[in-house]
């Protein structure tokens, strides 16, 4: 088969990195030099802890088995099984990080409840004043700024495999082809688009009526820490964004304990992962009602300080990077992804939402598993 993507976030990668290894012939076209979008302003995480338990969960389960086959043989993911940690500050936190560990999935997950010592064994570099953490042995990380750029390389090698970057597709042209804005036509057996949160223009003609929404978010990257942080970090803000954490423990917390105005303001949690270069990846907030605002605010960054360095016990390495992003999201959020037929043998995969990076090579599976590659 001759197969057309079209995106080239890490879902459409993916989705390309499927094909070629069934043996297909892959055309990649990104109308960027390269991604530019959500899968490169993220935080590299694999998070199976947070997963609503049923499909979401075993997607996000399978795609961590997939993103260590694929870190073994593309070394430059930086794929590492480094876990997360979700401390917890007070008994009200604590109880839900319990109810966690009671739950009939969470040997799958990976769950263990630590107290203030375990935690710091395990992460030395978190110093502050805390309760305890929940452990996730199953969450790991990888490098967004450069996975989609490693793969790509890997693919290439195939010799199946043609990447176009700086062409944006403008049509769909009878069944199975596509024409991008350089008036080049595009032929293959099957075309997979997969835009991200470009939800307008040719996605709007060919699905009017998408049920995905689009999510802004605001993030920063700090500056070398100087010590290895050994682990993910969430706060017990996470808790309340993450649907594995709902039940009455939450519902406790959420009436006794409101989030700081802020953090509220901006359904904000804390969560940090440590880059290769040793700078931490720091977020984040959420965003649903568009218009967008143009610029970042620096409420958000103020707030995500000061959590972080209570945890740590030290100030903020200088904060390097400040940026916004928007992903694609289900408006449904219990539906992992929205995959549609707007044509004959062209195929619409978006939706993803905060899952994009943890699940992609699981939803790329069960495309090609769907679509008979």
């Amino acid at each position: 088969m001759r197969v057309i993507v079209v995106g080239a976030g890490v879902l459409g990668t993916l989705h390309a990195w499927q094909a070629v290894e069934r043996g297909h012939e892959v055309v990649h076209i990104e109308r960027e030099a390269e991604a530019r979008g959500a899968s490169v302003r993220n935080f590299g995480l694999v998070w199976v802890g947070g997963r609503a338990g049923g499909p979401e969960l075993a997607t996000a389960l399978r795609a961590r088995e997939l993103w260590e086959g694929l870190g073994e043989r593309v070394p430059g993911l930086g794929f590492r099984p480094n876990g997360s940690l979700t401390v917890v500050r007070d008994a009200a936190e604590r109880a839900i990080a319990e109810a966690a560990v009671r739950r009939p999935d969470a040997a799958s997950r990976g769950y263990k409840l630590l107290d203030a010592d375990e935690t710091r064994a395990l992460n030395p570099a978190l110093r502050g004043k805390f309760a305890g953490a929940l452990w996730c042995e199953r969450d790991a990380a990888v490098e967004p700024r450069t996975a989609q750029r490693a793969l790509r390389e890997a693919l290439s090698a195939s010799g199946r495999y043609t990447f176009l970057g700086g062409r944006e597709v403008r049509d769909v042209v009878g069944e199975r082809a596509v024409r991008d804005d350089h008036g080049d036509l595009h032929e293959g057996d099957a075309v997979v688009l997969c835009t991200g949160a470009w939800l307008g223009g040719l996605v709007r003609e060919l699905a009017p009526d998408l049920p995905v929404r689009r999510v802004r978010l605001q993030m920063m990257q700090t500056a070398p820490l100087g010590e290895t942080l050994t682990t993910s970090v969430a706060d017990a803000d996470s808790f309340r964004y993450y649907p594995a954490y709902a039940g009455p423990e939450l519902d406790a917390l959420a009436a006794a304990q409101p989030q700081p105005s802020v953090a509220a303001e901006h359904r904000m949690q804390l969560l940090m992962v440590q880059r290769a270069d040793g700078g931490l990846t720091i977020g984040d907030t959420h965003e649903y009602a568009t218009p967008f605002g143009f610029d970042v605010v620096e409420d958000p960054y103020e707030h995500l300080t000061s959590v972080v360095e209570g945890l740590l016990g030290r100030p903020l390495p200088a904060v390097r990077r400040r940026w916004a992003g928007v992903y694609a999201q289900c408006t449904d959020p219990s539906r992992v992804v929205h995959r549609q037929q707007v044509r004959d043998g062209v195929w619409l995969v978006t939706g993803p939402g905060g899952r994009g990076m943890t699940c992609s090579p699981a939803l790329a599976e069960d495309t090609a598993n769907e679509l008979g590659w």
